[in-house]
């Protein structure tokens, strides 16, 4: 429709509105029908239950069963591909790329396997040349050789060690642990999800690079943030960057009014919230971040500015950070509750740290803080980066790792 009558604005603003209401309407069908279900059942339809009782069902996303439908099962990766899709209508609605007649092509933007799974989130208009005009030379392949092997390390070596640590707590009596073993969960976690997640990134780019693709950078060492929206140029780019794109722009962006700007912010956040699962930690994580946002482009992020010690900001950006990744990682609002209230429980038991830590776990520790931000910036990694003997080295203990380990997937996959 849009290839023929292109000229045609009605025609097109039609294919537009179609092809965004699919996209989204498969998106909200896989990945937030079943929490649809589960708070319709806890309104309507449970009966017998006082208030207490329907609230922990809708928290929880656990329905009553009364309306007899079964669980649907969430597609791998749908949430990455369906913004993927949505960015080559809107790029081509807005004649930035020209439409791409040839399906095979179209899919294998839509498809291509590298960072199917968990990202990065690849624009059309970046990579609509490399679908029919790139190559993979000898340099680039094996660049893409040593970005894969440190992205398979962070995963394997830093990530899964620290998810022992962290899945132990979180998986055990949460309301029963004290505050020194809630901040030693919380922590790992929060550097669990870095090494994770950006593991799978550097590997996709990796794997991109072995096939002529160039795909962008998804991290730059988001732990070194000064404050709440550095955090946020630093972390996850690519999705940072869609919502940036094709939503805050298009509502005004910060060209209008605070007061609307400030609406913008906030919408976008609660989209990102939303994005991630249909769980009421995650909107609940997103609202946050957007009220954050707002108080540091309102009033905060001007004293933050003027702060002489950097360390002292970054330091209150982690911490910030830290906890909400507790509630990222909660199961339900109510865990999450309960897990932070743990960490402001009172009395230190170093000892009772012995319990979840292994000799391995705190080498993992030191160096996921070595290499997370707070002193690479003094590191010289390049050169280590740059070195096929070191990559290769890393690729032979996370084998290593791997034989003896157990199955571990990303945390990004869920998604």
């Amino acid at each position: 429709m849009c290839s023929k009558k292109r000229h045609d604005d009605e025609v097109r603003r039609v294919g537009l509105i179609f092809a965004i209401v699919a996209d989204l309407g498969l998106l909200f069908f896989f990945k937030y029908f079943n929490l649809f279900i589960a708070t319709i059942e806890n309104l309507f339809f449970a009966h017998g239950l006082n208030l207490a009782e329907r609230m922990n069902g809708i928290f929880t996303g656990n329905g009553t069963g009364a309306l007899g439908i079964g669980n649907i099962v969430l597609p791998v990766g749908i949430s990455f591909f369906t913004f993927q899709a949505l960015s080559y209508v809107i790029d081509v609605y807005k004649d930035e790329v020209d439409i791409q007649p040839n399906v095979l092509y179209f899919a294998l933007y839509i498809s291509c396997f590298p960072q199917l799974i968990a990202g990065p989130i690849v624009h059309y208009k970046d990579i609509s040349t490399q679908l029919t005009d790139r190559a993979a030379g000898s340099y680039q392949f094996a660049e893409g050789i040593k970005r894969f092997c440190f992205g398979l390390g962070k995963k394997v070596i830093i990530a899964n060690t620290l998810a022992q640590v962290a899945d132990n707590i979180w998986d055990g009596n949460i309301a029963g642990i004290d505050a020194t073993v809630a901040w030693l969960g919380s922590i790992c976690y929060t550097f669990q999800i870095y090494y994770d997640f950006s593991g799978y990134s550097d590997m996709a780019i990796g794997l991109g690079k072995m096939f002529g693709f160039d795909f962008k950078e998804n991290f730059n060492h988001p732990y070194r943030a000064e404050s709440i929206q550095d955090f946020w140029r630093r972390w996850h780019i690519s999705l940072s960057t869609w919502f940036r794109d094709y939503v805050y722009i298009p509502l005004g962006g910060s060209r209008c009014s605070l007061k609307k700007t400030c609406i913008n912010i906030f919408i976008v956040f609660i989209l990102t919230g939303i994005w991630h699962g249909a769980n009421w930690t995650f909107l609940v994580w997103g609202l946050v971040y957007g009220i954050l946002m707002i108080v540091e482009r309102v009033w905060l992020g001007a004293i933050l500015k003027k702060c002489p010690i950097k360390f002292f900001n970054r330091l209150l950006t982690f911490i910030v950070v830290n906890f909400l990744w507790v509630v990222f990682r909660a199961d339900n609002i109510m865990d999450a509750g309960i897990f932070i209230s743990r960490m402001f429980a009172g009395g230190i038991r170093i000892l009772n740290l012995l319990t979840y830590l292994s000799g391995m776990s705190v080498l993992a520790l030191i160096f996921a803080v070595i290499f997370g931000g707070f002193v690479q910036a003094h590191l010289s990694v390049k050169a280590v980066k740059g070195n096929m003997a070191v990559a290769l080295g890393i690729l032979l203990i996370s084998l290593l790792f791997l034989v003896n380990g157990t199955y571990n997937p990303f945390i990004y996959y869920q998604f």
